[in-house]
């Protein structure tokens, strides 16, 4: 704690927003109310990925412990697809997207109606066009 005239000021790290590289095709992972909150009573965990130009991509999202919401961001942070409740069991979330661009994206994983998080599996899977 700082003193600052007759004021206590504390000080606090700032921490930077860093997502965390996407390395594999799947992740197992956890979503806490330490990630990052998304204004809508929830939270998020942001994976970055590399990409080329007609990549084509199926992301999902399952999970016991929450309703998964999945969704993929350009540079600017723009959502470029999302989806809810597309996957096989109703609650999990699936999309597919062709890529436009080449560079650096943002596949978000958040909980749906405020719900906090809880263990999770993300799929990230690159698909070839049958000839």
């Amino acid at each position: 704690m700082a003193q600052i005239g007759q004021f206590k000021v504390s000080q606090f790290k700032v921490s930077q927003y860093r997502p965390i590289p996407l390395t594999s095709d799947q992740v197992n992972d956890i979503l806490t109310e330490r990630d990052i909150p998304t204004g809508q009573k929830g939270f998020a965990k942001d994976y970055q990925v590399e990409l080329s130009i007609d990549d084509r991509l199926e992301i999902s999202v399952s999970s016991n412990a929450f309703d998964p919401i999945v969704s993929l961001l350009g540079k600017d942070g723009d959502a470029i697809a999302e989806n809810d409740d597309g996957g096989s069991d109703g609650t999990d979330s699936l999309l597919f997207v062709k890529i436009k661009k080449a560079g650096s994206y943002i596949v978000r994983v958040q909980s749906f109606g405020g719900s906090s998080g809880g263990k999770f599996m993300l799929k990230v899977t690159k698909l070839r066009p049958v000839n």
